[in-house]
């Protein structure tokens, strides 16, 4: 799956004792690899030589990787440092910045107020948000500038759920008035401005493309964030807590990190050439306005993301994913209808111009076409990833949930995703 639209923008218990290799110079991974029919143990070694190379190349700091098959823990494993600086190495717990992997519970949460009957997916967002009633658009014009038209339609639900709306990231004909309003790739962590307040400014500021007509990347699911807490009445940190993350028991993931957790928070890095360099900490952007270290941690803690914002855990984004590949039920609770997994898991782009052998549904990317898609995979498998260079994806066809998180921004040209999906998938016997 490719996920280099998000990255432009912004993109179970485990065992045994970690070891310095020969050399003492490089940790060496946390691992558990467990065959089961359908996989190979012996060709998932090649994973793991792979992800260490990276390491010992000096490409990323580190990385968690989990595969797990129909539910069971398949492959586990914890390469390099969390913060290579301090020589304190990845642990299977380590906590990464996941960023636009928000969405997914964004989106799900979405869906559970359609089930309850609140919301539907062509309710116009002007029917909960008042600010978005009255929507325009930028139309390039011929002397490099840009007149203001209306939209030709509401922008709806499904709308901002397919990236659809014409909501970019402050991109598009009009990005100095975004810019010039403080929209730009901007992940609110630092923020004193609640994120239904800049929701409501982004209303009367000109849109990238009519509604329906373009898959434009943006602040789409921030919007949904600020429905949820609309129609809901809880915050949506609450809400997750009661909703999702709470019964599912992903107990290391937040919107701020608690400061008993603080030591296990993964380290940013930025490629520098063919190495990779400490990013800026907290008063200081980097790779388009994305911070480094600090405001997860000593924030004002104000801003929930519905887009970009949360922490978490490969054990626990994988408890999520195996919720999804199971049809919206885990642990004999269900969280979604299987009706609503299908609906969310569906091509809803149509005619809408994607990359080959891909499309969108609601809150992930959805694989059509192996060929056109060009990469080894399963048509009908759904995923993403976030800026700081993590990746996931779920592929029901063959059991599968993949979690690969790192935190690595801008991430240059690294081909590490490439090589993860390859090495999954020659796995599979």
């Amino acid at each position: 799956m490719r996920v280099n639209r998000a990255m432009t923008w912004l993109a179970a218990p485990l065992l045994a004792a970690l070891a310095l290799p020969a050399g003492g110079n490089m940790a060496h991974a946390q691992s558990t690899t467990a065959a089961t029919p359908g996989i190979s143990e012996e060709r998932l070694d090649r994973l793991r030589a792979e992800l260490q190379r990276y390491v010992d190349d000096g490409r990323i700091a580190g990385a968690v990787m989990q595969v797990r098959q129909n539910g069971r823990s398949v492959f586990s494993e914890a390469v390099g440092w969390r913060d290579k600086e301090a020589g304190d190495r990845m642990r299977p717990d380590s906590i990464f910045r996941i960023a636009s992997q928000t969405k997914a519970l964004t989106s799900v949460s979405i869906m559970m107020l359609l089930e309850e009957g609140r919301l539907l997916l062509d309710d116009p967002v002007g029917k909960f948000l008042p600010e978005w009633q009255n929507t325009t658009v930028a139309v390039p014009d011929a002397a490099g500038g840009y007149t203001i038209a209306p939209a030709e339609r509401p922008i709806t639900i499904r709308d901002l759920l397919t990236h659809t709306a014409g909501l970019s990231y402050g991109g598009g004909p009009a990005e100095q008035a975004w810019r010039d309003a403080g929209f730009a790739g901007w992940y609110f962590a630092d923020r004193t401005e609640p994120v239904a307040a800049a929701v409501a400014r982004m209303g009367s500021l000109p849109m990238a493309a009519q509604p329906g007509t373009k898959f434009v990347y943006g602040y789409n699911t921030d919007v949904l964030g600020v429905i949820v807490e609309t129609v809901s009445g809880m915050s949506l940190q609450a809400f997750f807590d009661e909703r999702l993350t709470g019964p599912l028991g992903m107990k290391d993931t937040f919107f701020y990190l608690p400061a008993d957790k603080a030591d296990r928070l993964a380290v940013v890095y930025e490629a520098d050439g063919r190495a990779v360099r400490r990013a800026p900490d907290a008063d200081a952007g980097t790779g388009g306005h994305y911070h480094g270290q600090g405001h997860y941690l000593q924030g004002p803690r104000i801003a929930y993301s519905g887009g970009a914002g949360l922490l978490s855990t490969a054990a626990d984004y994988s408890r999520f994913l195996e919720m999804m590949r199971r049809g919206g039920e885990l642990d004999g609770r269900r969280y979604l209808s299987r009706k609503s997994v299908d609906l969310m898991t569906a091509n809803h782009l149509g005619s809408v111009e994607y990359d080959p052998g891909m499309s969108f549904g609601l809150g992930f990317s959805v694989r059509t076409d192996l060929g056109a898609a060009g990469e080894l995979g399963s048509e009908g498998e759904f995923g993403w990833g976030g800026a700081y260079h993590s990746q996931y994806w779920v592929d029901p066809a063959e059991g599968l949930t993949i979690v690969y998180l790192t935190q690595l921004i801008p991430a240059g040209d690294i081909d590490d995703h490439g090589k993860v999906r390859a090495l999954v998938y020659q796995a599979i016997e």
